[in-house]
């Protein structure tokens, strides 16, 4: 890697790919290498910065993610599961270091990024900020000590605009909550409740999704037992909390060897 890492931002005209092009725009310890969209966007050949509605930035917007790989050093990626997949296989092709912010991902899509992370660095989490991955740690610590009588459920609100439930988030604290309890989630995950549902299963992790207006990302993982009520939250007032996350990812790939890690390893929370 150069001394400076170049960084490629596939969506770019997305409000966290403008966010992350401007951000590393205005950084001295990194520089924008490329800029990404899907073919047949219009941005496609124009130069970022005046599509973004600023000043020539000398960064034309390509949908050639081989060619923008080649310049580059870590490729930032918050796009859509599809799209994630196809960039993980090229940046394992490549080299270059992949940070995904994507969620919504399929097991098969998780084991096609895990296969392409033995060719390059990959760090995937359902979400980047330090807070979150915090609460991911008291989460699994509360869970183990809790006995089995305790209730566990997953609250999450986003916006409207969200496409996938539960959230990653939410998933990354219920993979937590089963830890702690030495379970596996999708042996106790209630994921959807509608009708007459009977009375809760004993040991499930429920998970609650709500959408609405812009909320940016709220999270509560609460315990309930008869008399009481344990309730972890993390609350995203600042959408720039993700992208930085993100970029701390980035610097943190440099000189580590090919494999999966995630936002604890960044974070050396592990």
């Amino acid at each position: 890697m150069a001394q400076t890492p170049g960084i490629v931002i596939t969506g770019v005209s997305g409000r966290m790919g403008q966010m992350l092009a401007r951000m590393v725009t205005d950084s001295d310890a990194m520089y924008l290498a490329g800029a990404l969209e899907r073919s047949g966007h219009p941005w496609i050949g124009q130069d970022l910065g005046l599509a973004m509605g600023g000043v020539e930035s000398g960064i034309p917007v390509e949908d050639d993610p081989t060619a923008a790989f080649a310049r580059g050093d870590v490729v930032i990626d918050f796009t859509a599961p599809a799209a994630t997949v196809a960039f993980a296989r090229a940046a394992g092709e490549s080299g270059i270091a992949h940070v995904i912010g994507t969620t919504g991902f399929s097991d098969e899509d998780i084991a096609a990024i895990d296969k392409a992370s033995q060719n390059t660095v990959i760090v995937r989490a359902g979400n980047m900020s330090l807070g979150v991955n915090l609460l991911t740690q008291l989460v699994k610590q509360v869970a183990a000590a809790l006995d089995p009588s305790y209730d566990i459920e997953v609250i999450e609100y986003h916006h409207r605009h969200k496409v996938d439930a539960p959230s990653g988030t939410a998933l990354m604290l219920g993979e937590a909550a089963a830890e702690g309890r030495g379970v596996a989630l999708p042996d106790v995950a209630d994921r959807g409740r509608d009708g007459i549902t009977g009375a809760r299963t004993p040991g499930d992790i429920g998970f609650s999704a709500i959408r609405g207006g812009d909320i940016i990302g709220e999270h509560d993982v609460m315990f309930a037992a008869e008399g009481e009520q344990i309730i972890l939250s993390h609350k995203a007032t600042d959408r720039s909390l993700f992208a930085r996350g993100a970029l701390k990812a980035a610097l943190w790939t440099k000189g580590k060897n090919p494999g999966a890690y995630d936002m604890l390893d960044v974070l050396g929370l592990k």
